[in-house]
């Protein structure tokens, strides 16, 4: 997983509540086995009419949004069902950060197991980022994850609140996987006594 510490990007203005995830990627998408390729497929019913054509009121099918890294969206961002590929398919388009003043806690947790950072801040600093997408396409704000703040090139500067275990997870780009492994001698050292205990019964 890519290691998260400080990162600049365009920001995408989606004023709207209780996004959930069958709106960011609907469940007929959901056959896939690889994490990979869902980027297509999100908020694919807001991006596409049922002919399959792109609808042009629709934020990511304008420019200079459709290049846009930084999610700006509205509170309890990410309700619904527990669907790991909701993390995916925003990963996937190149969203690497979602700033809402609150989203919902499965959601919440499955980002930081896919590189993505959601970021709770206060309803008025999140409108005062969706005043600047909207006012300002193309605009860009920097995340520092060290200093856990918000910040652009006009002097809006927020900070925000993470664990220092989620916050460890993307400073050093590690999945659960890799959590795991750090303890490998461990897992080892269990896995050798378990043996041994077990090769001992069987010749008793």
């Amino acid at each position: 997983m890519r290691k998260f510490t400080t990162f600049t990007g365009g920001m995408v203005p989606l004023d709207r509540a209780n996004v959930d995830t069958d709106a960011i990627v609907p469940k007929q998408f959901l056959k896939r086995v690889e994490r990979s390729g869902y980027g297509q497929f999100l908020f694919h019913d807001w991006r596409f009419d049922e002919e399959g054509k792109e609808r042009s009121d629709f934020v990511l099918n304008q420019e200079p949004y459709r290049q846009s890294s930084i999610l700006v969206a509205g509170r309890n961002f990410g309700s619904g069902s527990s669907r790991e590929h909701a993390p995916w398919a925003l990963a996937d388009y190149g969203i690497r950060v979602i700033v809402a003043p609150s989203f919902a806690d499965i959601f919440h947790n499955n980002c930081f197991k896919n590189g993505l950072l959601p970021i709770v801040l206060q309803p008025g600093e999140v409108g005062t980022l969706m005043k600047k997408a909207i006012q300002i396409p193309g605009g860009e704000v920097t995340v520092d994850l060290e200093q856990q703040r918000v910040f652009d090139s006009e002097g809006f500067e927020a900070s925000f609140s993470i664990t220092a275990f989620l916050k460890k997870m993307l400073l050093e780009g590690l999945d659960d996987i890799d959590l795991s492994l750090e303890y490998s001698e461990y897992i080892d050292q269990y896995e050798n006594s378990n043996r041994f205990y077990y090769s001992t019964k069987e010749v008793l």
